[in-house]
């Protein structure tokens, strides 16, 4: 019998560096409490208040932004006592069976509208999971304004062999420098998705 995503207790990433990582409680009741608790163990212990508070706010936000999207896992990448340098989600999406191919997806993500900075990087790759869409893709976090910052992401949309459902693991960051490795880490990320 094929697995549904009911089945689906959990979902595994294999995460590069892990002491560099940090897993969001996606089940957690308290996550205001959770990100606090976080933000004390993550940051120095001289680290001022202020300093403690606006780290926990930002991890609150990634963790509602998942809980949103109704996320399988996520994981924020931030060094011991740094900020958060990029975020990684893994979710379901809810797309007709007809639509379940490489070339539907291809379709839709070339029609997607923008504003995008450039053309979208578009690629077929095959993971363990199954085949799947590579995007590499820049654009502004807020396209009706005059100024903001500019996001940079890459993702995978993948078919399951094992399932009829689609999965998108997406790896998204502002520090545009560091484009060419966390193109490598998303690409590792996205191969070492498993689920359970």
């Amino acid at each position: 019998m094929t697995p549904t995503t009911d089945d689906w207790h959990e979902c595994r990433v294999s995460l590069p560096a892990p002491e560099n990582w940090l897993v969001l409680d996606l089940g957690s009741q308290d996550p205001e409490g959770w990100a606090h608790a976080v933000a004390e163990q993550h940051l120095a212990t001289g680290s001022r208040p202020e300093r403690r508070a606006a780290f926990a706010e930002d991890l609150l936000w990634y963790w509602l932004a998942a809980a949103r999207q109704r996320a399988l896992c996520a994981a924020l990448l931030a060094p011991a006592d740094s900020a958060i340098i990029a975020s990684y989600t893994v979710r379901e999406l809810r797309i007709p069976r007809e639509s379940l191919s490489v070339d539907a997806l291809r379709a839709e993500a070339v029609q997607a509208e923008g504003p995008f900075f450039g053309n979208p990087k578009l690629s077929e790759v095959e993971l363990p999971l199954g085949p799947a869409l590579r995007v590499h893709r820049q654009e502004p976090t807020a396209p009706d304004a005059d100024s903001g910052v500019i996001v940079e992401g890459v993702a995978h949309y993948v078919l399951p062999r094992r399932s009829p459902t689609a999965l998108e693991c997406r790896l998204l960051w502002t520090s545009l420098g560091l484009g060419e490795e966390l193109c490598k880490i998303a690409d590792e990320l996205a191969g070492s998705v498993r689920l359970a």
